[in-house]
């Protein structure tokens, strides 16, 4: 049984994702339910259930909602289609896309007015990613290692430039650029990082962590990007670790022989997950649980301008 628990910090939700979900409970609120959401909110079952539990009904596509109804858009963006597409069906639209990824959009559309080829740095298939490239296909291409760099044709070398995806490794990352730099030396990129703050803040934190502890422990949802990252970076920095929903999912002989276990969450993992998991271990014996304390965080977003007016309006 584990003598002692290291608690990382900063861990778990993020600014955007704090925004997100307080964007759908509060249409809950105003508009009553149902409020539906087009994909998951953010990448984590616990909070998907509970807003599914008070109304919220989430749907694959912007198509499947009824015409005239209200729908919010997911922390991790849309392509400009899906926006078009909201508004032939006269659907209120509620924008929850994190202040972040539309960064990321903005430098898209203005590297694609300026004739750029756009390399995105991110992983096939992921929601930010498709809303990012939506933001103009013709002009974009993924790419998801330094092989993938390697491989790379573009019509115009001294014309390229570099976005990313929110939630990568940043050290992986950071390889990858340097290797574009290398292909292509008039690259360009963003003025400033696109790798968010909360993804870069925890993985510090799990670096810091991993060099203490036998064994650690991720709170986040499988499909969650950035909580997949801090699982390869614990294990990169020398610790075993496992990606888990909640409590139920520890194995016990993860435990034996880990005197020092390491809990952290993903950016879309509510504190109370972490919370159970603590409890689970002092009902098991351990008495001894710390906080690392690696950065402080005190970013907030504001909610969306739609739902900060209706707020107001309720309460005149």
């Amino acid at each position: 049984m584990p003598e002692k628990l290291l608690l990382a910090a900063p861990r778990g939700y993020c600014a955007g994702v704090d925004r997100a979900v307080q964007t759908v409970e509060q249409a809950l609120e105003l508009y009553g339910a149902p409020v539906y959401v087009r994909k998951e909110i953010v990448h984590n079952k616990h909070v998907v259930e509970q807003l599914r539990a008070r109304g919220a009904v989430f749907v694959d596509s912007e198509t499947e909602v009824p015409p005239g109804a209200t729908v919010v858009f997911s922390a991790h963006g849309v392509a400009p289609r899906v926006h078009a597409n909201a508004r032939e069906r006269s659907l209120a639209t509620i924008d929850a896309t994190c202040p972040l990824v539309t960064k990321v959009h903005v430098e898209a559309k203005k590297f694609a007015a300026d004739g750029y080829t756009i390399v995105l740095i991110g992983h096939a298939g992921h929601e930010e990613v498709e809303g990012t490239m939506g933001e103009a296909p013709a002009h974009i291409v993924l790419i998801e290692n330094e092989r993938d760099v390697e491989a790379l044709e573009v019509d115009d070398p001294s014309k390229v430039a570099y976005i990313s995806q929110t939630t990568l490794s940043v050290d992986e990352t950071r390889a990858i650029i340097e290797r574009l730099r290398e292909r292509f030396p008039a690259i360009v990129g963003p003025r400033t990082d696109d790798i968010c703050y909360a993804t870069t803040n925890r993985q510090a934190a799990v670096k810091q962590l991993a060099g203490e502890c036998d064994l650690v422990l991720v709170i986040g949802s499988r499909n969650s990007s950035n909580s997949n990252r801090l699982v390869e970076v614990a294990r990169e920095h020398g610790a075993e670790s496992h990606l888990i929903d909640n409590e139920a999912q520890v194995l016990e002989e993860w435990l034996e022989g880990k005197p020092v276990v390491g809990i952290t969450s993903g950016a879309s993992a509510p504190e109370e997950l972490v919370q159970r998991l603590v409890d689970f271990f002092r009902a098991r014996g351990t008495v001894d649980v710390q906080e690392l304390k690696v950065v402080q965080e005190d970013v907030r977003f504001m909610l969306p301008k739609g739902i900060r007016r209706a707020m107001a309006g309720a309460t005149n």
